[in-house]
């Protein structure tokens, strides 16, 4: 797959699959086509990549048949300019892939339709730092009021204590000195009904220090804290605002030449005399040469070689083991 925001993209509005879908392609244009149709979009559309994983053609087949596609109104390259709404921008190479054999007009003005689209959901995760912001704290505001209405509602839930049960009467210097602890069982989650049970449960028949009582129980059982699950922001919204077209070969693009039919003047030349010395049998872009094959199982000759030492051992004038001659 390519990085987040480049890659194969469908240009979208085509006809249903057909075994005619791309007849007027040569064979080898033909096969490259139908694999890159059968590829997911943000796949990378790089020659090499795709001869990488193609099971017949090598990278100079594949980087024709891709230039042959784009000449044949399949493929497309546009670069796109990104704005984000926090200022910050990028460019995005995409390269667009239409089943539908388009013409170069229909391209440009599906590359001009591109300028001004909204484009944040097409382009998440990764463009422009737009997931890379944590969720911001919370106001100090809102901070100190929430904890003033928690640190209320333990103050009460302390303070209403001694209703619950007569043997915890807890004093008002007791509430205020253990305030922070129950508003602290608040904060992880727990409910007043959850802090009267802790300090009245299985209590002693005489109680003599309800202060000191409920503060060791308070300590002791101390709800666990919960991890704070920290959702990701909406993304940011992203627009392009420039759109120009790309050369499929060479990646040169409409700022600094002339783009017709996908292609810059330089690729289409070099494309078209590959095409002649490919027709005159001078370049061979074929098939995977058989030296990237695996090489074949060896064979061996069978050799007998005590006959083969006697005779070497008779030709020196030398006897046999045996002590006669061979």
């Amino acid at each position: 797959m390519a990085k987040t925001g480049y890659g194969k993209r469908s240009a979208g509005d085509e006809d249903s699959h057909a075994e005619a879908d791309f007849a007027h392609l040569s064979p080898r244009e033909r096969d490259v086509a139908v694999f890159v149709d059968n590829l997911e979009d943000g796949h990378a559309m790089g020659y090499k990549a795709i001869a990488a994983v193609h099971p017949r053609y090598g990278q100079q087949a594949t980087r024709m048949a891709l230039k042959g596609l784009c000449d044949a109104g399949h493929l497309c390259r546009i670069r796109e300019h990104i704005t984000v709404e926090d200022n910050s921008m990028r460019w995005v190479t995409r390269t667009y892939w239409s089943r539908t054999r388009r013409s170069k007009e229909w391209w440009a003005d599906f590359a001009r339709a591109r300028k001004g689209r909204i484009v944040t959901d097409e382009y998440r995760p990764g463009l422009a730092r737009t997931d890379d912001q944590g969720v911001p704290e919370e106001p100090a505001e809102e901070a100190a009021e929430a904890t003033e209405e928690s640190g209320s509602t333990a103050y009460r839930t302390l303070a209403d204590l001694g209703e619950a049960d007569r043997r915890m009467p807890l004093s008002e210097s007791d509430c205020r000195s253990l305030e922070i602890l129950a508003a602290e069982w608040l904060s992880r989650g727990a409910t007043p009904n959850d802090i009267t049970r802790a300090l009245t449960d299985g209590l002693p028949s005489a109680v003599t220090n309800p202060g000191g009582l409920a503060r060791k129980r308070l300590e002791s059982k101390m709800p666990p804290k919960k991890a704070r699950i920290r959702q990701k922001p909406a993304p940011r919204r992203a627009r392009v605002d420039r759109v120009i077209m790309c050369c499929m070969s060479c990646d040169a693009d409409e700022r600094t030449t002339t783009i017709d039919g996908g292609m810059c003047p330089d690729c289409r030349a070099e494309y078209e005399a590959d095409l002649a010395a490919e027709a005159a049998g001078e370049l061979d872009a074929g098939y995977v040469p058989e030296t990237f094959l695996a090489d074949p199982y060896p064979v061996y000759e069978v050799v007998d070689v005590a006959r083969r030492a006697a005779e070497a051992r008779a030709a020196g004038g030398l006897r046999t083991k045996s002590g006669r001659a061979l």
